[in-house]
């Protein structure tokens, strides 16, 4: 039996590379520089909520098997990563 959560997070990763691959196809079908760039910073949006969601999702399913100075540990590591991704 699969781990729901890993089916979960699998799950968004597999939607997040469709809508990449189909960005792709939209870019080479537009043919145009400013509507590919476009549809370019559409996806810039779209990663860092799948990076959110599925970060989330796999917190919730080990939050039941770490103790709680652990998990801050971990919950801080990935506030740090957040920070340099979205820190401009």
């Amino acid at each position: 039996m699969m781990n729901k959560v890993v089916v979960a997070m699998s799950t968004l990763r597999i939607v997040s590379g469709s809508i990449e691959i189909m960005a792709a196809l939209l870019m080479l079908r537009l043919n145009q520089v400013d509507k590919a760039l476009v549809v370019n910073s559409s996806l810039a949006f779209v990663g860092p909520i799948i990076l959110l969601s599925t970060t989330a999702i796999g917190l919730a399913g080990l939050s039941f098997k770490l103790s709680p100075s652990k998990l801050l540990w971990l919950t801080a590591g990935i506030a740090c990563l957040l920070i340099g991704v979205f820190k401009k």
